[in-house]
């Protein structure tokens, strides 16, 4: 099974992104997370550091400059969307990586804060 590090820049991204409201609460994650075809597209225009900063984990081992480098992704490489931390939180902590369900958790409150939810 693969490990992950937690990406502080991604952190970081999506701090900056909530703050400025740039998120979508209500989505159906399944519908809008980015295919392979909008990953390409995105870095077709933007560089490896634009698109892991969307990324909450960073593959061990994997090489830099490459999509297998990158997990967890938080968003649509628009804007942050409430679902996707939620499908990262759950599925870190099914695979048991801890430190990325944290981070996913923290996040989430973040957002929801920001948002008035609870």
């Amino acid at each position: 099974m693969a490990s992950y590090t937690v990406n502080e820049r991604a952190i970081e991204h999506a701090r900056r992104l909530i703050a400025g409201r740039q998120y979508v609460l209500r989505s159906d994650w399944g519908e809008v997370q980015p295919r392979a075809e909008d990953e390409n597209r995105y870095l077709g225009r933007h560089d490896w550091d634009d698109y892991a900063a969307w990324h909450l984990g960073l593959t061990d081992g994997a090489t830099e400059g490459t999509k297998a480098r990158y997990a967890f992704v938080l968003g649509d490489l628009r804007r942050i969307h409430r679902s996707a931390i939620i499908a990262c939180h759950y599925r870190a902590a099914e695979w048991r990586h801890k430190a990325i369900e944290l981070a996913a958790h923290d996040l989430l409150q973040v957002l929801d804060r920001r948002a008035g939810i609870g």
